[in-house]
């Protein structure tokens, strides 16, 4: 008879609300991230397993809701064109990191807690 553990964690999900849309939140942020690493959204929609139009539906929210635009497009040569992260689209993925790290901070001593009441075996194989 096998008892097999169960892996628990707790992550603090951040959302920024503008009026009705989400600006900012975790997924947002991954893509912000992509689209620096790759410099292109459609990369970036392939890196996260996104559709190109769901990528860039959600590029189009976040410049909107910031006073500035976090991505802007890279005019097309050659090697064709691109995206790239503005200065400001760089202090929001450190600014959202950041606040990340405080919540999970905040409520670790509770995390703890509530882990200690957890089911530890998941079931038992025979």
């Amino acid at each position: 008879m096998i008892v097999k553990k169960i892996s628990a964690q707790c992550r603090s999900r951040l959302r920024i609300l503008s009026e009705d849309l989400i600006a900012l939140g975790p997924g947002k942020v991954d893509l912000l991230e992509s689209i620096d690493k790759e410099g292109s959204i459609s990369q970036a929609a392939r890196e996260r397993h996104l559709s190109y139009r769901r990528a860039w539906n959600m590029v189009d929210i976040m410049n909107q809701c910031f006073k500035e635009p976090l991505v802007a497009s890279v005019t097309g040569g050659k090697g064709g064109g691109g995206a790239r992260l503005t200065p400001t689209g760089k202090k929001v993925i450190k600014l959202y990191r950041k606040m990340e790290n405080k919540a999970n901070t905040a409520i670790l001593s509770e995390w703890k807690t509530l882990q200690n009441l957890l089911r530890q075996a998941a079931g038992v194989d025979r």
